[in-house]
């Protein structure tokens, strides 16, 4: 057995969800109210759209544990698809990734896992020891490697978010918060959902089948659609959660943080989820190329251009609203040349009792060279030819 000096927060850990009780977490959904929450922090959020559902204190600075951890997973799936590193490399453990607190799997220094096998222990088991050994594989130190989670989130505009460490173990001026953790997660699924096939897995072992890796959130067995993100538990933290579930089309998100229980923190996220699913609806207006028209075009060598939309448009609305949805194209008379393919030239604005729901943009399908007496002429003497040959 080894003995070794655990840091302060040791016994303030990634708890494995050891008190989950699943009766009580069903009696405490039934009697909970999405507009009541004992979560100290809140949010909902559709990731397709990017469209906030629900709210508490979203903007509140509160610590947040092991969910630092979506950061961490981030900047190794980006590592990963950048060519930085493969899932099949050797990670070899450090005596500083050795002994950490809380939540691990007892990594020995000098022990070599592939870095698959680390980040599932990181997704599933939440390993303190895993996520340092990652960080250093990626960036040589876990240090740099959190500067460049600071980086990413100044990036992608988290605003109220400051990382110290890879794990969450730090309580103080370690921090972030719901609005800001909904931005990390809906990035880490958009730009990588492989990261869903790790977060998603229920049991899976490790170091050869003699370490067992169980989920540390029950909502992936115990809610359909289910399939992460992230747990976290410090004495000062609370009970924390966010958690990814799709259907419908719909891919929801849902953060809590400060809840008093773990059994809470299931069962309001469970809520959160409900009620997005229950109230909202995805659908598909338009398909990106569909046409929206077309303009005419002075001073072109063409004299019309045909208007496309440039993306699939995907609207989020309350269930029962599509008869309201109304669809209104914005475009002038007329544009002068040259005119770009892919430039905008107008837009759609989709709208439900006169409140817009979305606005895109409309832009030209080809490009039309302004005119010129040389361009002119060439042109006629071409169609001067053609129609010689034809003759």
């Amino acid at each position: 057995m080894n003995i070794f000096c655990l840091p302060a927060a040791a016994n303030e850990f990634d708890d494995p969800d050891y008190d989950w009780d699943a009766i009580e977490a069903a009696q405490i959904y039934e009697t909970t109210n999405v507009f009541d929450l004992k979560a100290k922090s809140a949010i909902l959020v559709e990731a397709n759209t990017g469209r906030i559902l629900l709210v508490k204190n979203e903007h509140e600075k509160l610590p947040i544990a092991s969910i630092t951890k979506v950061m961490s997973m981030y900047l190794i799936m980006e590592a990963v698809a950048k060519g930085k590193i493969t899932m099949d490399d050797d990670v070899t453990v450090s005596e500083n990734a050795y002994g950490f607190g809380g939540s691990q799997v007892y990594l020995e220094p000098g022990e070599v896992f592939s870095v698959r096998e680390m980040l599932k222990a990181v997704a599933i088991h939440s390993a303190n020891d895993a996520t340092v050994a990652l960080a250093e594989k990626v960036w040589g130190s876990e240090e740099v490697f959190v500067q460049k989670m600071n980086e990413r989130a100044a990036e992608f505009g988290m605003k109220n978010t400051k990382f110290l460490d890879s794990t969450g173990l730090t309580d103080e001026g370690h921090y972030s918060t719901a609005y800001d953790i909904a931005i990390m997660s809906r990035e880490l699924i958009l730009r990588y959902p492989q990261i869903l096939d790790f977060t998603s897995i229920w049991h899976d072992t490790f170091r050869n089948g003699t370490f067992s890796l169980d989920n540390t959130n029950r909502l992936i067995h115990f809610y359909e659609g289910t399939r992460g993100l992230k747990t976290g538990f410090t004495q000062k933290a609370g009970h924390c959660l966010v958690a990814t579930c799709e259907r419908n089309g719909m891919h929801l998100i849902s953060v809590v943080l400060g809840e008093p229980t773990s059994n809470t923190r299931f069962a309001e996220s469970r809520k959160i989820l409900e009620y997005g699913f229950h109230n909202f609806e995805l659908i598909t207006e338009n398909k990106k190329g569909d046409i929206a028209g077309e303009i005419e075009v002075k001073k072109g060598l063409l004299n019309k251009a045909e208007l496309v939309i440039p993306k699939d448009v995907n609207l989020l609305i309350n269930i029962g609203d599509k008869e309201k949805l109304k669809k209104e194209v914005k475009i002038p008379e007329n544009v002068e040349a040259p005119l770009k393919k892919g430039q905008k030239v107008g837009e759609v604005q989709y709208t439900v009792d006169g409140k817009i729901v979305e606005k895109v943009d409309i832009v030209s399908a080809c490009d039309v060279e302004r005119a010129s007496f040389i361009k002119i002429f060439f042109k006629l003497a071409t169609g001067w030819l053609r129609m010689g040959r034809g003759s």
